[in-house]
């Protein structure tokens, strides 16, 4: 089976938040961690490389920030070299619509489907927690308790 064109994932989720407090959970590292990674080098600014890290995992990853447009977008590449974008979509009542895509998957077809499925597990996850934080003040530890066979510490 080849592919027709290259897959984008899309993970999407309302918050019931103001856009300026939902784009800043991905900008400030300090929120960041409440409900992703757990370190991160920087917050995310235009042209820099920060290195975000799961320590339970013992994995890291260096992104690049490509682009920020200010409650509106974040584009970031990875070290795998596939890109992620944010897209933050305000709404009535002071809520906001985010969408995450994950594109740019490299390898044969089998793998690239694997990447699609994981990442597109990954960041369902990402905004089911960064949703309980934001609305309900509620750290889920969904990311630390995916896979607790893999901790590096057990």
């Amino acid at each position: 089976m080849l592919l027709s064109h290259e897959p984008i994932v899309r993970s999407e989720m309302l918050i019931k938040r103001p856009v300026e407090e939902v784009f800043e959970a991905f900008i400030d590292p300090e929120i960041t961690t409440k409900f992703w990674f757990t370190k991160s080098s920087d917050r995310l600014e235009v042209g820099k490389r920060i290195l975000w890290e799961w320590e339970m995992y013992g994995v890291s990853d260096e992104i690049y920030v490509k682009d920020i447009e200010k409650n509106k977008r974040i584009l970031v590449e990875s070290s795998d070299g596939t890109n992620i974008k944010w897209l933050f979509s305000p709404r009535i009542h002071n809520e906001t619509f985010v969408s995450i895509e994950n594109y740019g998957f490299a390898g044969n077809t089998e793998e690239v489907l694997n990447q699609c499925i994981n990442s597109m597990g990954g960041y369902t996850i990402v905004l089911c927690g960064l949703k309980a934080f934001l609305e309900h003040k509620i750290v889920l530890n969904l990311v630390l308790d995916k896979a607790p066979d893999a901790h590096v510490n057990k």
